[in-house]
């Protein structure tokens, strides 16, 4: 058996087993009790595994909302930039922040090439 979700399932099996069919005898030499603080620190590190794994995800969601913040603010320092005077779209400081200058950037305008007809079968 592998895998913590198999184990953890054939570990609930197991006591669910002992306890509903026999909880008043003892295998091993030991009682349900005593096998079930062997149980104990598994199920404890299963809890607190969840809880981390819930953690992650609430501090993930947070990171998320501070980047949509951080870059609604970006957006007007970037246009702030380039309507600055002695900054302007075509700055330096535009390139460095990773923008393309306005010089810099293409026409857009393409021209298809014309097809050739294919030449005549003899």
């Amino acid at each position: 058996m592998s895998g913590p979700t198999k184990n953890q399932l054939k570990m609930e099996q197991l006591l669910n087993a002992w306890k509903n069919i026999a909880p008043t005898k003892s295998f091993a030499g030991m009682t349900l009790n005593e096998f079930q603080n062997f149980a104990k620190p598994v199920q404890d590190a299963i809890a607190a595994l969840a809880d981390i794994e819930q953690q992650r995800t609430q501090t993930i969601n947070q990171r998320d909302d501070a980047f949509a913040v951080f870059f609604a603010k970006a957006e007007l320092v970037v246009n702030a930039v380039r309507g600055d005077p002695t900054e302007g779209p075509d700055s330096s400081l535009i390139e460095a922040m990773g923008y393309t200058r306005k010089s810099e950037r293409k026409s857009g305008l393409t021209t298809k090439k014309k097809e050739t007809p294919p030449p005549p079968k003899p």
